[in-house]
């Protein structure tokens, strides 16, 4: 099983390569490649679409390498190969991004990336940090996973969703912010797994044996 993580130049991907190898390796779920070419991602059994930064700008970076995104597009939406977005790469299944200016996304999921609003005006946004889990969904990919359990953040956005159904967990940040969504071969989480410990490691073990 090969499982493709996409590097579009738009963060560091040596923490979520050497968490994704290290759960391939313990559990024998194939090999990792980091990799940019539209030809590996296409012969790839997995992809995962992490991101760092602005949506717009990830966006633009994506599709900057030709025929990047359509090998992505036909992989997971055409053919149903699991796929995991990480931060920026889970905003990306969104209708669009408001972030700066409104941005199309991919449309898998329908809904909106919006800028965090707390209620309380003392909690500082970003939203930078530990915070609770909160499943409101089981799902194979959290198998394992329960509420309260932490996870890492770092954003200042966050996808709305518009089904109730694709929301799969939540945090609380004096008001509820979408961790992590999901649909038939899709998940997407917006906290980063590979910086969350134990939580993180048994999401992409998961990720890594999951049969849509």
């Amino acid at each position: 099983m090969l499982t493709a993580l996409v590097d579009y130049d738009s963060g560091n991907l040596h923490s979520a390569q050497k968490a994704f190898e290290r759960m391939a390796h313990e559990a024998g779920h194939g090999t990792i490649v980091v990799t940019s070419e539209p030809d590996v991602v296409a012969k790839a059994d997995r992809i995962v679409l992490p991101g760092d930064g602005a949506f717009p700008a990830c966006r633009r970076a994506l599709d900057r390498f030709t025929g990047l995104f359509e090998a992505i597009e036909e992989g997971v939406y055409q053919q149903g190969k699991p796929f995991m977005g990480i931060c920026i790469g889970m905003q990306m299944m969104a209708t669009r991004g408001l972030e700066f200016e409104p941005t199309e996304g991919f449309g898998w999921i329908p809904g909106e990336v919006r800028h965090i609003e707390p209620a309380d005006a003392a909690l500082k946004v970003p939203h930078m940090g530990w915070n609770d889990l909160v499943i409101d969904r089981p799902h194979p990919v959290l198998e394992g996973v329960r509420t309260g359990d932490h996870a890492y953040f770092v954003h200042s956005f966050h996808f709305v969703v518009e089904r109730p159904e694709h929301l799969l967990a939540h945090a609380d940040y004096a008001g509820p912010i979408t961790a992590i969504v999901g649909r038939d071969n899709m998940v997407g989480t917006q906290f980063h797994p590979e910086k969350s410990q134990a939580v993180g490691l048994r999401i992409i073990s998961n990720f890594l044996n999951w049969k849509p």
